[in-house]
């Protein structure tokens, strides 16, 4: 399997929320997977966001950003470009997504193009997924209900 990750999605392999052991398990059972260049930045947010809300010790907090690191360089990355642009102008005709989340619906689509029957769609956002589910992409959870 292909696993797409949108930022909502990666974070729970560094955190445990609802939803971390499934995508632990996807993760391992994934041949490749994919993510927007522009993950890096929010999951960084994210992660020191939590780190505010929360406390967490400094050397847990460290190793969780020295495995994220380690992680990324094994990612495919999507960049943004032309060819992005293009589906990005499609997709954010037609849904209601913030900047970011139409960069990875549309990173998904273009991925999913290439590998349409071997393709998952990871997302914790009822918005990008119903979104994706309309694109004909395979979404995990199917029945998400969190916004």
């Amino acid at each position: 399997m292909i696993l797409y990750l949108d930022t909502s999605a990666l974070v729970k392999k560094y955190f445990k929320e609802v939803g971390s052991e499934e995508i632990v398990s996807l993760w391992k059972e994934a041949e490749a997977i994919i993510t927007s260049s522009v993950t890096y930045a929010e999951a960084m947010a994210s992660f020191f966001n939590k780190k505010r809300e929360v406390s967490i010790e400094d050397q847990i907090f460290q190793s969780i950003i020295k495995a994220f690191h380690h992680d990324w360089q094994k990612f495919i990355i999507v960049t943004v470009n032309n060819e992005l642009n293009d589906v990005i102008d499609r997709l954010a005709a037609i849904y209601p997504l913030r900047g970011f989340d139409v960069i990875h619906l549309a990173s998904a689509f273009i991925i999913h193009g290439s590998v349409p029957e071997n393709f998952l769609f990871a997302c914790f956002d009822q918005r990008i997924s119903l979104a994706a589910a309309a694109e004909n992409l395979k979404i995990f959870p199917k029945d998400n209900k969190i916004h």
